[in-house]
C-alpha cells in the first residue's frame, strides 16, 4: 500500500477531483498547496493521442518559457578547438570540449543539463554517444537547435528559458514551466507557452483525441488537471 506524507495528503485534500479546470484556476490552486523545505520546480505533464512507436507521430521540439525556468542552466558544447570554442566560452557555457567531453560521457559522466555541437563534431564523434545521452534527454539534436554552427546564439537561447519537450514511450510529456516561488502569472505564463507548443506540434497523422490529459504539479505536490482547449 502506497503512502504519502501528510504534506501531501494536505495538498489532496484542497484538490479533491479530477475535473479539468482553466489553467489559471489549477496555478492558483497549485500555489496554494503546502511547500516542501526545499525550492519545487513546478512542472505540466501531457498524455497524448498518438502512438509512439509510429515515426510520423514523433512529438518533440523547443519552447522559450517567457519567465525562464527559475535556475541556471548546465550548458556542454562539443566543439573542436577554434572560432566556436571560443565563441562558446565567451557566451557562458559551463564545459566545451572534444575528445575530451566525448571520454568524459562516454563513462557516465553527465553533469549537465544542456549538451550542444556543432554539426562537425557530431559527425566526428558526438554521434556514438546517443546509448548515454538519448536515455537522459541530453543528446543535440537538429530538431531541437542544439546541433548548430552557431553555438553562442543556442547557448543564449537555452539560458534565457527554452527548453525542450519529447514524447516518451507511453505517449506523455514533462516540461518544467518554473519554481514554486514563481508568481502565478509567470507559471500561467510559461505554462501556456508550453501547451501552445505542444498543441502546434500536433501531428499531422494524429487522429481523435490529441490531448487526452494535461497536469500540473510541483516536484512533492499531487496534480491539479488542466483543461486544454483543443480541435479535434
Amino acid at each position: 500500500m502506497q503512502t504519502h506524507s501528510k504534506r501531501y495528503d494536505a495538498a489532496a485534500k484542497q484538490a479533491p477531483d479530477k475535473t479539468p479546470r482553466p489553467l489559471a484556476e489549477a496555478i492558483t490552486i497549485l500555489a496554494g498547496f503546502p511547500r516542501a523545505k526545499f525550492r519545487e520546480t513546478v512542472e505540466i505533464a501531457f498524455n497524448l493521442g498518438i502512438d509512439p512507436k509510429q515515426s510520423d507521430q514523433n512529438v518533440r521540439g523547443t519552447v522559450a518559457l517567457p519567465h525562464g525556468v527559475g535556475k541556471k542552466v548546465r550548458v556542454l558544447v562539443f566543439t573542436k578547438p577554434g572560432a566556436s570554442a571560443d565563441a562558446a566560452r565567451a557566451a557562458g557555457a559551463d564545459h566545451v570540449g572534444f575528445d575530451d567531453l566525448i571520454q568524459k560521457v562516454t563513462g557516465g559522466w553527465t553533469d549537465f543539463d544542456i549538451a550542444i555541437a556543432t554539426p562537425e563534431a557530431m559527425k566526428e564523434g558526438v554521434a556514438k554517444l546517443g546509448k548515454v545521452l538519448g536515455p537522459r534527454g541530453l543528446m543535440p539534436n537538429d530538431q531541437t537547435g542544439t546541433v548548430t554552427e552557431d553555438v553562442g546564439k543556442a547557448i543564449k537561447e537555452v539560458q534565457a528559458g527554452r527548453v525542450e519537450f519529447k514524447i516518451d514511450k507511453a505517449a506523455n510529456l514533462h516540461v518544467p514551466v518554473g519554481k514554486v516561488d514563481f508568481a502565478a502569472a509567470q507559471l500561467v505564463d510559461n505554462a501556456q507557452a508550453v501547451i501552445d507548443a505542444v498543441v502546434k506540434a500536433r501531428p499531422a497523422s494524429a487522429k481523435g483525441v490529441y490531448i487526452k490529459s494535461c497536469t500540473v504539479s510541483s516536484t512533492m505536490s499531487p496534480g491539479v488537471r488542466v483543461h486544454v482547449k483543443q480541435q479535434q
